[in-house]
C-alpha cells in the first residue's frame, strides 16, 4: 500500500475495512465458482444462504449448492453452515442461524 493510500485508510472505522474485506472476499469466491471450482460453489451458497459478504438471499444459496452437488452431493450437508463450514469441522452443530457473528 502506498503512502498516501494508507493516509486515506486512517480515517476508516474498522468496521467499515471489515465489511469491505469480506465483500471483496465474496466477489473473489464468486469468480471462482464461476469457473467450476466446486469448493467456491459451496462457499458461495453457504455465503448467500448466511448473508456473509453479500444480502442474504436462499433461492441463489440453493442454487449454488445445486451446481456443486452435480458433482459431490455431501455439500447438502453443509449448505447452511457458516461460510467456510467443512463437514470434517469440529463444530458440526453450527449453522447461520445460531452463529454468534
Amino acid at each position: 500500500m502506498e503512502a498516501g493510500q494508507a493516509a486515506d485508510q486512517r480515517g476508516l472505522p474498522l468496521s467499515e475495512v471489515v465489511v469491505d474485506c469480506v465483500h471483496r472476499w465474496f466477489q473473489d469466491t464468486l469468480k471462482e465458482a464461476k469457473t467450476g471450482d466446486i469448493n467456491m460453489q459451496v462457499l458461495v451458497g453457504q455465503m448467500y444462504n448466511c448473508g456473509y459478504g453479500i444480502a442474504k438471499d436462499a433461492n441463489k444459496g440453493k442454487i449454488w449448492i445445486r451446481r456443486a452437488s452435480r458433482v459431490r452431493s455431501s455439500v447438502w450437508k453443509v449448505s447452511n453452515k457458516r461460510p467456510g463450514y467443512t463437514a470434517s469441522d469440529s463444530d458440526s452443530d453450527t449453522d447461520c442461524d445460531s452463529d454468534s457473528n
